[in-house]
C-alpha cells in the first residue's frame, strides 16, 4: 500500500528544514521557519509582519519589488544579494522564490541560502591573486635605466590585462629605457594571452621604452607567427644574458 503523500504536514516539512525560509504576500512576512529565527538573529514574533523588503539594502529595493511580484506568476531564478539581520549585520545569501497558495491565498515563499563562507573565500581568492599579479609585473631593476620582467607560471587573461596595465606604468615611474621581456618562466599561454603581452610591446614603444625578448619557446613563437603579431620591431634574443651582452652589460 503505498503512502498519500497528499496527506503530509507542510508546515511540519518546512519547520524542520535546514534552510531558512519566509513567506509572505502583499509584501507582508506571514510565516517564518525555526531556521529563519536562528538566520536572521531574532524571534518569529519579530519578523513575522515585516516587510520583506526590510532585509534588503536601499539601491536593490525596488529590483527585488519587481523579483517578487513576477514571483506570483512562476518561479524566480536564483539570485545572489546581500541582505540584513535583525542585529544589523551583513550577510551574503542567495535567494529562490515561488508561489504558493495557502488556502485561496496566493503567496510567495522564499528559501535563503547563506553563501557567506563562499563570498569570502571568493573575496581573499581574489586578492591574493590581485597581489600575486601585482607582484608578477615587479621589474627588476639593472643599470642605466635596464629593468627585466621575469614572466613565471601560467598567465591567464586576467593576469594579462593587469600586465598591460602595471608594466608600462611601473616602467615610466622606475625611468626605465629598455625593459626585458623573459618568457622562460612561462608554462603555457594561450592566443587571447599572447595577443596581450604583445601589446605591451606596443606600449611600451609609445613610451619610448624599448623591450626586448628573451626565453621565447618555439611553441609560442608559432602563436605569434598566427596571430600574425611581428617581433622585428623588437630584438629577440635567446636568454637574459644574451640580450645583457647586446646591451653591452657583461
Amino acid at each position: 500500500m503505498s503512502a498519500d503523500i497528499s496527506k503530509i504536514n507542510y508546515r511540519e516539512v518546512i519547520e524542520y528544514s535546514l534552510d531558512p525560509l519566509i513567506v509572505h504576500t502583499d509584501l507582508k512576512i506571514i510565516y517564518v521557519n525555526h531556521a529563519a529565527e536562528v538566520f536572521f538573529k531574532g524571534k518569529r514574533e519579530d519578523i513575522i509582519g515585516a516587510s520583506p523588503l526590510d532585509i534588503f539594502h536601499e539601491t536593490s529595493k525596488s529590483a527585488i519589488h519587481k523579483r517578487i511580484q513576477s514571483a506570483y506568476a512562476k518561479p524566480a531564478e536564483v539570485i545572489e544579494e546581500s541582505i540584513f539581520k535583525l542585529d544589523g549585520t551583513t550577510a551574503d545569501v542567495e535567494l529562490y522564490c515561488h508561489p504558493v497558495f495557502i488556502e485561496d491565498t496566493q503567496a510567495i515563499q522564499t528559501y535563503v541560502r547563506d553563501i557567506s563562507d563562499k563570498k569570502d573565500s571568493e573575496r581573499k581568492s581574489r586578492e591574493m591573486m590581485n597581489q600575486i599579479n601585482e607582484l608578477s609585473a615587479t621589474l627588476v631593476p639593472l643599470l642605466n635605466g635596464i629593468a627585466i620582467l621575469p614572466l613565471v607560471g601560467s598567465i591567464d587573461e586576467e593576469r594579462a590585462r593587469q600586465l598591460l596595465q602595471l608594466v608600462p606604468l611601473k616602467a615610466k615611474q622606475q625611468d626605465v629605457q629598455c625593459l626585458i621581456i623573459d618568457f622562460s618562466g612561462i608554462l603555457q599561454l594561450d592566443k587571447v594571452v599572447t595577443d596581450y603581452l604583445f601589446k605591451i610591446n606596443h606600449v611600451l614603444s609609445l613610451l619610448g621604452i624599448k623591450s626586448i625578448f628573451t626565453g621565447i619557446r618555439p611553441e609560442l613563437a608559432i602563436e605569434a607567427v598566427e596571430l600574425d603579431l611581428s617581433l622585428l620591431s623588437s630584438p629577440t634574443m635567446s636568454t637574459v644574458k644574451d640580450a645583457l651582452d647586446y646591451l653591452g652589460i657583461h
